[in-house]
């Protein structure tokens, strides 16, 4: 079964120093939480994503269609949620006090993501219509150094508006997070925990999307739901099929 990672801490030692003090541990799957896996590099994790009776689709890196890769980036500069290409979620958690240096934190978390996971498409949360200005001027730097190890690492990325992302999860474009969540559970027996914010679910989706609108459903969805993702500019990823022997559009 699938598992959700523990909340990245927050902290103050940056990319080079991390890597170089090796500070990362095991990572665990449901039924061996606590115990490490030998011989595995990763994060700590706790039970969270669980799929009750019979296993999710996202249980197993092998069972995402195709061979495609899709990690979704729910951002906050608070508790970003992600969802990785293996459908392990978790979230990467800031301290207020760190000001501007909470960007770097989630930069570099999402980079060394980015370099374990290597996918082929990242399906990023678009901003909602309506925002703060104090706000929305730190969500617009967070994007900006997110966007940045995207570019530097060349993977592709979309857009999807909160609403598309909502009429495309449960048909309603005003759903809320425990609707989410029910749709989750409903679409895949999927399960969150540590997740009052709805953070990690949202990523779940955002990947669901990306597989979904390239022809690689993880899941059964209503034909007029999928159709909501025709909106999103989705990036030309012909090379990225060819290599995977993917269906061209």
């Amino acid at each position: 079964m699938a598992v959700a990672r523990q909340p990245r801490p927050a902290g103050n030692a940056d990319h080079a120093q991390r890597r170089r003090l090796g500070v990362r541990v095991a990572r665990h799957r449901a039924g061996a939480v606590g115990a490490a896996r030998p011989g595995v590099r990763g994060r700590g994790v706790s039970a969270g994503l669980v799929a009750p009776g019979a296993l999710s689709p996202l249980a197993d890196p092998i069972a995402a269609p195709a061979g495609v890769r899709v990690i979704g980036l729910d951002l906050s500069i608070t508790s970003t949620g992600v969802c990785l290409p293996d459908g392990t979620t978790y979230r990467i958690k800031t301290r207020a006090a760190d000001a501007d240096r909470r960007l770097l934190h989630i930069r570099d978390a999402v980079a060394d993501d980015l370099a374990e996971h290597r996918p082929h498409l990242a399906v990023i949360e678009d901003l909602p219509t309506k925002m703060h200005a104090a706000a929305l001027k730190i969500i617009g730097k967070l994007h900006g150094v997110v966007v940045g190890a995207l570019l530097d690492t060349d993977v592709p990325y979309a857009y999807v508006p909160p609403a598309t992302l909502k009429q495309f999860a449960c048909d309603k474009g005003n759903a809320d997070k425990a609707q989410l969540a029910a749709a989750a559970y409903l679409a895949a027996g999927a399960e969150f925990a540590d997740d009052k914010g709805g953070d990690q679910c949202d990523a779940w989706w955002l990947r669901a999307a990306g597989h979904d609108a390239y022809r690689a459903p993880l899941f059964s969805m209503p034909k007029a739901q999928r159709e909501r993702l025709s909106v999103v500019a989705w990036p030309d990823m012909t090379r990225q099929r060819v290599v995977l022997g993917m269906p061209q559009p």
